[in-house]
């Protein structure tokens, strides 16, 4: 198979790929500054995410410094290849740190993370600012970039970099070792997209063509974007849309 790479001069396409499997993600445990290791079927899934994302030529490939986010991405085979990057840690959750929702809502039943953040760790606006930062780094990225991070920050990062709110990252639910593509429509740079989402490697092969879209894509992402801008002028339509 082809190597696909984008032309000089067009706009970036970025991959968000959460990192595999690890004991405390499969617990619902909390991780944030813990150095995890990825369970056996973690690395399984890493090695599955390296046979999809091989004949994709990235101009750059980058990493949160934490255990899990790299050793996924030297499993998927770009070892020497990652630059780590501070930004792209996981949500500091402070005294959460290793406790799961369950067990914090029984203290606090109405917690919300995308709302209330951490206490001793961080809130939404400094997750919101450290995505901002990324958002502008990326843009600024010319080719295909890999970005192998965890799941609440990618979560906000994809928020973010179509203009929702950091809250709105609640809605996008993220699964280990898995892929999602961000870029743009019509090739515009004031048209930011979420091109594909949550393509789960254990069952599902990326697509053929880096940059294909299908029809269902297409229409999903733009139903989005006019949530997205509904939200904003505070006319959610229906409280059972996902983006309300």
């Amino acid at each position: 198979m082809g190597r696909h790479q984008m032309s000089a001069g067009l706009l970036p396409q970025i991959f968000l790929i959460r990192h595999g499997e690890t004991e405390w993600s499969l617990a619902g445990r909390h991780t944030s500054r813990t150095d995890i290791a990825l369970t056996l079927r973690g690395e399984e899934r890493a090695r599955r995410l390296g046979d999809r994302l091989r004949t994709i030529e990235f101009t750059h490939v980058y990493a949160s410094p934490r255990l899990r986010s790299r050793r996924t991405g030297e499993i998927a085979g770009f070892a020497g290849r990652m630059e780590t990057n501070p930004d792209l840690s996981e949500w500091n959750y402070g005294e959460y740190e290793g406790v799961t929702s369950s067990d914090i809502r029984q203290q606090r039943p109405d917690w919300n993370l995308f709302r209330h953040g951490c206490p001793g760790g961080e809130s939404p606006k400094e997750v919101s600012d450290r995505a901002d930062r990324v958002v502008a780094s990326l843009r600024a990225e010319n080719g295909i970039v890999a970005v192998f991070s965890h799941g609440h920050f990618l979560r906000v990062l994809a928020a973010r970099w179509v203009g929702w709110p950091a809250a709105q990252g609640q809605h996008l639910l993220l699964a280990t070792a898995s892929v999602s593509i961000l870029g743009f429509e019509h090739k515009n740079v004031e048209e930011p997209v979420i091109v594909q989402w949550k393509l789960a490697i254990r069952h599902t092969s990326l697509p053929a063509r880096v940059r294909f879209r299908s029809s269902l894509d297409r229409s999903k992402t733009s139903r989005a974007r006019r949530a997205g801008k509904s939200l904003h002028r505070g006319r959610c339509r229906s409280a059972n849309e996902s983006i309300c």
